[in-house]
């Protein structure tokens, strides 16, 4: 059973605060401006099929820690590359329920037992003894119509949910929700990686299908960039505020026209080098960050994930399938090209992640306590946990604030997961403004206006909600 003071300060005058604190915000909507969840999901609006397919095939915090331990993805029925998903999802569940204890003291366990209580009412731990109870109770809820996907986003209390899309997606499903007349705000996010990073899966592929979508000449530079700046605007005229960018590095670049024209050919031709490919990324970042100026859409940067670590994994089940690993990342240096040209421009807001948390008290927070377009994004991917999220208050606060933050960011392909993440956040957040009246460096009537900055204000502020 959940207790109602998780995660809430041992000692008892910062406990009591950061209680009246988490009172006046836990009600409030949930804000997710950056996400992966499925929009067919609600354009269709269809049931979702089991207790498999929603709490554990889309969630690769699930498993990958299954995988750690021995548990093959195909006896968990992940999606192969060749389109084989053949296991029995009774079966999946009772090999979840059998390894359940692998994620104790993890934020995926407080995520999972906020939704069996919280959607489902099921308090007893999970185990190989009641695996089949909680099977047929969740399948049985599922096929409600409480349990339908824009049931569920309305009884979440979201107020916006944004999804990750290629700039060769025709936005269907967005499209149909739109023409559906549902009053559910679901956006898009620009995520042009496939069509800059000259190392992803089918680059030359995509360029020319770019050009395609976008009517323009993608075998010269200005008519790439020209294609980009199309389907950009395409994207805002069906509602999308920002863009995002995976980037391996932070490095940017800022080359003269003929420069990066030339460049350019050379990645088409497939005359270009190692070094060439990683400059091109630097480049069209600040290629980015200036149509960002241009267009308004909020730029966001996740660097620093060596993607697809496990090349067998990856041949056999394609991306995202819990094998990325963080890796060391600069941004100091990185980042200057681009902030020496755009840094100062109030039209861009620039919101930085990282994966090194070394980087927040040396360069993140300095770098957002200065420039004005800068913002640092909230803990992200391996440090979504509470110990995470302390880190990041504590080493990124002192120098950069509250204000050069932008609220919390869910970003998961797991929607029941949505409100228990923003719990866990919203109690971090009293927490550590609890420790700081406890500690009288912060006013009762200062506390309870950051918590509500820190739960909606900012996200929408950064985001342009």
């Amino acid at each position: 059973m959940l207790n109602e003071n998780r995660l809430f300060p041992a000692d008892g005058a910062a406990r009591a605060v950061a209680v009246k604190l988490y009172d006046a915000i836990r009600d409030l909507p949930i804000i997710s401006p950056h996400g992966h969840c499925d929009p067919r999901w609600f354009a269709e609006n269809g049931a979702f099929p089991n207790p498999t397919a929603l709490f554990i095939q889309p969630d690769h915090y699930i498993f990958r820690m299954l995988y750690s331990q021995g548990v093959s993805l195909e006896s968990l029925g992940i999606p192969q590359v060749d389109g084989k998903q053949s296991a029995d999802p009774r079966e999946v569940w009772r090999i979840f329920a059998k390894h359940y204890y692998l994620f104790r003291g993890t934020p995926t366990r407080l995520w999972i037992d906020y939704a069996f209580e919280k959607q489902f009412g099921l308090k007893k731990r999970l185990g190989p003894e009641n695996a089949d109870e909680y099977y047929d109770l969740i399948a049985k809820r599922l096929e409600t119509p409480e349990f339908r996907p824009r049931a569920l986003f309305e009884s979440f209390n979201i107020e916006v949910l944004t999804t990750t899309d290629t700039p060769l997606d025709t936005l269907e499903y967005h499209k149909a929700m739109r023409a559906s007349g549902w009053k559910g705000r679901v956006l898009p996010t620009f995520r042009p990686d496939s069509v800059i990073d000259a190392e992803y899966a089918g680059f030359l592929q995509n360029i020319q299908k770019l050009g395609e979508v976008s009517g323009e000449d993608v075998g010269t530079y200005k008519g790439y960039l020209n294609a980009l700046r199309n389907r950009r605007a395409f994207f805002k005229s069906m509602g999308a505020t920002a863009t995002d960018h995976g980037h391996l590095t932070a490095q940017t670049a800022d080359l003269s026209g003929q420069e990066a024209s030339a460049l350019y050919g050379r990645i088409l031709t497939g005359r270009a080098d190692a070094k060439d490919i990683e400059l091109f990324q630097a480049q069209m970042l600040t290629e980015m960050a200036g149509m960002s100026v241009e267009d308004g859409l909020t730029m966001q940067l996740h660097p620093g994930s060596v993607r697809n670590h496990n090349q067998k994994l990856y041949e056999k089940f394609g991306r995202d399938k819990g094998a990325d690993i963080p890796a060391p990342t600069e941004y100091v240096r990185g980042l200057r090209p681009l902030l020496n040209k755009y840094g100062n421009d109030s039209r861009l807001t620039f919101i930085l992640f990282t994966l090194d948390e070394t980087t927040y008290s040396r360069e993140l927070a300095p770098l957002a306590g200065h420039y004005p377009a800068l913002r640092l994004g909230p803990p992200w991917w391996f440090h979504d946990s509470p110990e995470g999220m302390m880190r990041f208050r504590e080493q990124a606060t002192e120098t950069a604030g509250f204000y050069n933050t932008v609220g919390f960011n869910d970003d998961t392909r797991a929607f029941l997961s949505i409100p228990a993440r923003h719990d866990v956040a919203r109690r971090i957040d009293c927490a550590f403004l609890g420790r700081l009246v406890a500690e009288h460096r912060l006013d009762d009537d200062e506390a309870f206006e950051v918590a509500r900055q820190l739960t909606v204000d900012l996200v929408k502020k950064a985001y342009k909600l």
